[in-house]
């Protein structure tokens, strides 16, 4: 993963507030956007200068304030309907490992500010059926090298629109990255497509390389285990403008994008989760994971101090990472969650 500059996206963050994007721009929703930022970065600069028992708080309610500047540009909320009540998620099952504990959120449609703040970033929410922490944990990509048991893990496939092939075919051909250990070691096409089954967009492949659909998955592996796979999918009906009719490397790119998500600056692969229609944007993955951070440091403080007691639990250095990086990746992403609901 690319370093992030927190400084450079605060930057494009408070230069924003003198024009600010889209619907933004007047009234109320301008002086919402405004006073929202500059509360979500003085948090974040306080969460980053204390130590775990209390950043996590700081952290999540930074992050909140954010929301509210995104949901005050975005183009697709009318009227009122920009405003967020309470927070549209909730955490149960303290007394059950950290690993386990369950994050909900209300139904579609509420004004909690997770529902409404996913509504404008196409990300869907679930009620019913709960999400494990450690779900929504593995979704991040800064977690890749944290996990928090030994679990078969679903986590985010780097891609790079810099390996998009441009030879002379018709296909989208990109590399595939992070595939775990367990399904290179078994090298069968059995294996990878069960594992694929929680990836849509990776599943629609055309196929992993040309040499004919019956070829065995050619990984490249890695010193510390895992690999990647050159992967092919078909362009879209119509796309072709390049010589000979080709797709150019701007078309094979912009087709890349309409399949992965965007985690600041990368592209990655997600994995859609239980009975979820598509992936979380890592936005609100990040909002899950600090809300429920938030509410054992809030609610639970003899809980969380012995979670992040580097001298007796496994998780104190899994947290400590992600609340270090919490403070360098947030800003990037909500700095480009604004400029993704207003244009």
């Amino acid at each position: 993963m690319n370093d992030l500059d927190a400084d450079e996206a605060w930057e494009r963050l408070r230069a924003s507030r003198s024009n600010p994007p889209a619907k933004a721009n007047a009234g109320s929703r301008r002086m919402t956007y405004s006073a929202a930022l500059e509360q979500a970065q003085q948090l974040f600069r306080a969460a980053a200068v204390v130590g775990p028992a209390t950043s996590p708080i700081l952290a999540f309610y930074g992050l909140s304030q954010a929301g509210r500047a995104i949901t005050a540009a975005a183009r697709s909320l009318d009227g009122e309907d920009w405003r967020l009540k309470t927070h549209g998620i909730k955490t149960t099952g303290f007394h059950q490992p950290f690993p386990d504990i369950e994050i909900r959120t209300d139904p579609p449609g509420t004004q909690g500010s997770f529902v409404k703040v996913s509504e404008v970033l196409d990300s869907p929410v679930w009620e019913k059926d709960p999400l494990s922490l450690e779900d929504v944990w593995d979704l991040l990509p800064p977690n890749l090298s944290y996990p928090l048991t030994t679990r078969d893990r679903l986590t985010p496939l780097y891609t790079d629109e810099g390996s998009v092939n441009e030879g002379d075919h018709s296909l989208l051909s990109v590399f595939v990255c992070n595939i775990p250990d367990r399904v290179v070691k078994a090298g069968t096409r059995e294996t990878l497509a069960d594992f694929l089954t929680a990836y849509p967009a990776v599943v629609r492949h055309e196929s992993y390389r040309n040499v004919g659909e019956a070829a065995l998955p050619f990984y490249v592996r890695y010193d510390h285990g895992g690999g990647q796979l050159a992967m092919n999918w078909l362009m879209p009906k119509g796309v072709g403008t390049g010589f000979d009719g080709m797709a150019t490397m701007a078309e094979r790119q912009a087709h890349l994008r309409t399949l992965t998500r965007g985690y600041a600056g990368s592209r990655y692969f997600l994995p859609v989760l239980g009975s979820m229609k598509r992936e979380l944007h890592p936005l609100m993955a990040w909002w899950a994971v600090l809300y429920t951070l938030s509410m054992l440091a809030r609610y639970e403080p003899a809980v969380w101090n012995t979670l992040i007691n580097v001298d007796s639990s496994k998780y104190a250095v899994p947290i400590e990472r992600l609340l270090e990086r919490a403070f360098n990746h947030l800003p990037v992403l909500i700095a480009d969650s604004i400029t993704e609901v207003s244009t």
